[in-house]
């Protein structure tokens, strides 16, 4: 659904805006509903309370809920039976203590944020954090100090890629908008994320992570005893069947963990291999793609179309599953087998579907009630300097609004004129796409479907998902934009 004409102007839509972040807090920090409840309820009410027509609520609500679910269900799904198989037949294992032999036990948050921006160039944020997870749990069951020490550093690793460094379609779409050289914002772009990082994911997880152990969270990986399971929000769940329980067509995931108990664990080439094997696909996707677009490549040959189709995420992720599951059972387990330890992995993350769904809701509702036009239309001419204008004004809707993207497409383009008008070199511009990245970035909250991905993965509730990954995605802003400003300068 698209934005209706606003009802409003830009402050009333921003009050409605605030009152419902601030009745969706109430709800789930305060009266414990559940936050997918929660989440569906003050989507009705805002898209009400904003003027979006009655008969149209409905479709304002299905469109950001079904939006968000399409691009993340088959992600999650497809990568979490990657990692379930990886860490029941001890491949995670593997990678983990091949990681800290090289790096050090000390340097394990390090090791794991290192491979992810080399894992986070080509894949987006939700998929590369969905693959990590087995390994960022085994890491942390070795070594302790809670779940945050080696998640944080892994999760803004993947988010300063996604923001900063094209192809991912952000930095793509906002360069394209203000007429500026992809390549060149590629290769500033790279060396911008990893000190950004540094500087504002490293050193500040390591603080958030020793102020907040979460314990090693159960429901997606690890349910080893069954039980009862805390939930995120701080009461108990249904922990459903162990491992040693039955599943569909076959023995559990217990039976098959008894059978891989006996054989050895896959070597670190065979575990690096799956793990590159998405990270290629997607990045010949990429690569074909842009040579299309750049008519260096007929369009519509076959093998171009062959590859770009095999390189789209979730068909990617599939194939990944089905050779992991050709080359990991051998010995291991039977297909029959296979089956329940799929289940065993599917069964915990419907919950952390449905609720990255509608906090996709209630970011779609907010941007259908036409908040980004109203907010457009008064930012327009603020009279500040480009660059931080552009900071300024991303950061605004990506409170507002909750997507990153849209924040970063809507800026772009509405700066873009000016752009044109100051005649900037294309340096300028690239250092421009960086502070709308900024902008972009910062601020990540209960509107924004990404945090719902990362409380529940790292088992956490609201408050101190905003304490820890909002924080932290504050800072990495901050340093993007910092660097941004210097480069800026130096340039003259």
């Amino acid at each position: 659904m698209t934005e209706i004409e606003p009802v409003y102007g830009a402050g009333i839509l921003l009050l409605i805006a605030a009152a419902a972040v601030a009745l969706l807090l109430f709800l789930i920090i305060r009266l414990k509903l559940h936050a997918f409840v929660a989440l569906v309820l003050v989507s009705l009410l805002t898209a009400v309370a904003a003027g979006i027509p009655i008969a149209d609520v409905p479709a304002a609500l299905l469109t950001g809920f079904s939006g968000t679910l399409g691009s993340v269900a088959l992600l999650v799904g497809f990568g979490v039976m990657v990692g379930r198989l990886l860490e029941i037949t001890g491949g995670a294992q593997v990678l983990a203590d091949t990681l800290i032999a090289r790096f050090g036990e000390k340097h394990a948050p390090l090791a794991l944020g290192v491979a992810a921006l080399i894992f986070g160039f080509p894949i987006f944020f939700d998929a590369g954090l969905v693959v990590f997870l087995p390994i960022i749990f085994t890491v942390a069951r070795r070594f302790g100090g809670g779940i945050l020490r080696y998640g944080l550093p892994t999760a803004g690793a993947f988010a300063v890629m996604h923001a900063v460094v094209p192809p991912h379609p952000g930095p793509v779409a906002a360069a394209a908008a203000m007429g500026g050289n992809i390549g060149l914002t590629l290769l500033l772009g790279v060396p911008v994320a990893v000190v950004a990082w540094f500087l504002g994911v490293h050193y500040v997880a390591r603080h958030l992570s020793a102020r907040y152990v979460i314990d090693i969270p159960t429901a997606v990986f690890g349910r080893m005893n069954g039980g009862r399971d805390q939930d995120a929000d701080g009461g108990t769940g249904d922990g459903g069947t162990g491992d040693g329980g039955t599943g569909d067509g076959g023995t559990g995931a217990g039976g098959a963990s008894t059978a891989t108990a006996t054989q050895a664990p896959p070597r670190f080439g065979t575990v690096l291999f799956l793990l590159l094997l998405p990270l290629v696909l997607i990045s010949l996707n990429t690569v074909v793609d842009t040579l299309v677009k750049a008519e260096v490549v007929a369009e519509g040959q076959a093998w171009a179309s062959a590859l770009i189709l095999l390189g789209q995420t979730p068909i990617a992720l599939l194939i990944t599953v089905l050779v992991a599951l050709a080359v990991l059972s051998r010995g291991r387990f039977s297909m029959g087998q296979a089956t329940g330890i799929l289940d065993d992995a599917l069964g915990p993350i419907c919950s952390i579907i449905l609720i990255t769904g509608a906090g996709g809701m209630f970011g779609g509702v907010l941007r259908a009630s036409g908040i980004g036009s109203a907010l457009t239309e008064a930012l327009s001419d603020l009279g500040m300097p480009i660059l931080l204008q552009a900071f300024f004004i991303a950061t605004v809707l990506r409170v507002a609004q909750g997507s990153a993207t849209v924040a970063l497409t809507t800026t772009s383009g509405l700066i873009a004129t000016q752009v044109a008008a100051e005649g900037l070199s294309d340096v300028k511009i690239t250092l421009l796409v960086f502070a709308v990245a900024a902008g972009a970035t910062v601020l990540s909250h209960v509107n924004d479907s990404g945090f719902w991905l990362v409380s529940r993965f790292f088992g956490m509730d609201v408050k101190t998902t905003l304490k820890t990954w909002t924080v932290l995605e504050t800072t990495l802003g901050l340093a993007i934009f910092l660097i941004a400003a210097l480069l800026w300068l130096v340039t003259g």
